[in-house]
C-alpha cells in the first residue's frame, strides 16, 4: 500500500520517538507530521509525503505497522474519524463548485434525492464497476451518484466516455456500459475526439477536476457530509463505508462479487 500525506509537510516532532517499523517510510521521504492515540492500543500517525496524507498505525509494543482501514465492532470506519480529527484539511470549496457544473451522468434518485455523491470513473476501470455494483440498493434507497467518466486507462477510454455523454439518454448509456463492462467493445461510429470535441474537452475537465482532489486513480468519489465538509475517498470503499459517505442506512448486497469489500 503507498503511503500518501497531508499537503502540510512540515515535520512535527512526535512526543514519542518515530518507532523503527516507520523508518523505511521516513527513510523513503515519508515526514511524521504527528502521533495520536488509538483505540485498542494502538497508535495513530499522520504522514506526509508529495501534498498527500494517509494516518497508519503502530501495535502497543511499536514492532508492527497496520496499514489500511481501521474498522471497530459496530462497523464503524475509524480511520475516517481520524482522519476527520486529526488531518489539516485542504479547502476544496472551489473545486467542488467546480465539480457540479462538470460533464456527469446522474444515476438513481432523480427528484429531491435524499443524498448526492460524485464519483470519478473509468469505462475501463473494474472497480468502478464494482463501485457501481455496489451502490445499486443505495440508488434505490434514495441516492443520486454524478458518475463523472474520465479517460485514462488505455485507448477506448475516451470514446467509450464520449459515447456515454453524447448520447440521447447518458444514464441508458452509462447503465448499458457498466452491464456489459468487461465485454469486447467497438466505438460506435462517429464517436471520436474530433467528432465530439466540446465533448472530449468536457471529459478531459473531469480528469483535472479529479487531480484538483487529490485523487490519483479511479474510482475517486467525492460528497458532503451531514456537518456539510466535503471528503474525498480515493479507491473502491469497503461496503461497511458507504452508509456513512451516503448518509443512508446499510442497504443489503447479496452480490457474489462483492464479497471482497465486506
Amino acid at each position: 500500500m503507498a503511503i500518501a500525506a497531508v499537503t502540510f509537510a512540515s515535520f512535527v516532532h512526535a512526543a514519542q520517538p518515530v518507532p523503527a517499523v516507520l523508518n523505511g517510510a521516513v527513510s523513503a521521504g515519508v515526514k511524521v507530521v504527528k502521533q495520536f492515540p488509538a483505540p485498542s492500543g494502538l497508535t495513530g500517525w499522520v504522514l506526509a509525503q508529495g501534498g498527500k496524507h494517509s494516518i497508519v498505525y503502530t501495535t502497543a509494543d511499536k514492532k508492527t505497522l497496520i496499514a489500511g482501514v481501521l474498522i471497530d465492532e459496530r462497523g464503524q470506519n475509524l480511520s475516517s474519524v481520524h482522519e476527520a480529527a486529526q488531518v489539516p484539511q485542504t479547502d476544496l470549496s472551489a473545486a467542488f463548485a467546480k465539480l457540479e457544473k462538470s460533464a456527469f451522468v446522474a444515476e438513481g434518485t432523480a427528484r429531491n434525492p435524499k443524498s448526492v455523491i460524485y464519483a470519478f470513473v473509468d469505462a475501463n476501470c473494474p472497480f468502478c464497476h464494482y463501485l457501481w455494483q455496489a451502490v445499486q440498493p443505495y440508488e434505490a434507497a434514495g441516492l443520486q451518484v454524478r458518475w463523472i467518466p474520465v479517460a485514462t486507462l488505455g485507448p477506448t477510454s475516451m470514446p467509450k466516455a464520449i459515447s456515454v455523454l453524447a448520447a440521447k439518454d447518458k444514464v441508458a448509456a452509462f447503465r448499458q456500459m457498466e452491464e456489459n463492462h468487461g465485454k469486447p467493445w467497438t466505438a460506435p461510429a462517429g464517436v471520436s475526439e474530433s467528432s465530439h470535441p466540446a465533448i472530449a474537452t468536457s471529459i478531459q475537465a473531469n480528469g483535472e477536476a479529479m487531480a484538483a482532489f487529490g485523487i490519483g486513480g479511479t474510482p475517486g468519489i467525492v460528497w458532503r457530509d451531514k456537518q456539510g465538509k466535503i471528503r474525498v475517498k480515493s479507491g473502491m470503499p469497503r461496503l461497511s463505508e458507504i452508509p456513512s459517505m451516503t448518509g443512508l442506512p446499510a442497504q443489503r448486497n447479496t452480490n457474489p462479487a462483492l464479497e471482497k469489500f465486506m
